[in-house]
């Protein structure tokens, strides 16, 4: 998997410049977000938590929680804790914000963490949720290697990641879609331009469909199954420990 970067001539790590790029992007992003997706994303997050309906986890971790949508959302499964970590500090702040504006400080707790270094000890959820995080890991090997050791036994990962459409039109509509409209509204709305030329080229660089699961499969992940959405548009990703 070749590495893509946020900025090209900068010599930070692609972590530090991830975290810059969503600090940079954080007061415009969920807006953004529902403006670029159509509203459609809200749809793919509720079919990933409800995978997670059989499981009835107590403890899940949100990794890349961002504002905090997917933590939200996954109050729906009745947990008794929720945690979230990012490395963005801007993108924590909103989420943080929106979680204390719905009551729900006592169940979802947000936190400043690396996905890669997960700082809590083994076997400590028993569900995991990524959304639209791990192509911008650093080293995604490592980074599924540290979630599969937070998991509990028996712990289930549920992944949604943007992935490529392989079937004519929508394989064409995409890509002009994310090669022109996507980076012109971004560079319209933000002040950021090269977060949303990232987008396109970090989706095109990630191996989704049969090459994650693999990589879940070598981390020692097992019942790993890949369901496009929206014409392959978006993957979620399920798999247990």
């Amino acid at each position: 998997m070749s590495t893509v970067t946020p900025y090209k001539d900068s010599a930070n790590s692609k972590k530090e410049q991830v975290a810059t790029m969503f600090n940079n992007i954080a007061p415009k992003y969920d807006f953004l977000n529902q403006l670029l997706s159509l509203g459609i994303h809200k749809g793919w997050r509720r079919k990933s938590i409800h995978l997670l309906q059989a499981q009835q986890p107590k403890k899940i971790l949100d990794i890349a929680t961002g504002t905090g949508d997917f933590a939200i959302e996954a109050m729906k499964l009745n947990p008794d804790k929720i945690v979230g970590v990012d490395i963005s500090e801007g993108m924590l702040k909103l989420g943080v914000e929106k979680v204390n504006k719905l009551g729900l400080s006592n169940k979802i707790e947000l936190k400043l963490g690396d996905s890669e270094s997960l700082p809590f000890s083994d076997n400590s959820f028993d569900a995991i949720t990524v959304g639209f995080g791990v192509r911008n890991f650093e080293n995604l090997d490592k980074g599924i290697s540290d979630i599969y050791r937070v998991l509990t036994k028996n712990g289930a990962l549920v992944v949604l990641e943007f992935s490529k459409p392989r079937k004519f039109p929508i394989k064409q509509l995409y890509k002009f879609y994310s090669r022109f409209i996507t980076p012109a509204i971004g560079k319209l709305f933000s002040k950021d331009s090269s977060a949303y030329s990232y987008l396109p080229e970090s989706v095109n660089a990630f191996p989704d469909g049969e090459d994650f699961l693999n990589v879940l499969k070598k981390a020692g992940f097992t019942s790993t199954t890949a369901k496009p959405v929206t014409f392959g548009i978006a993957t979620i990703y399920f798999a247990k420990k």
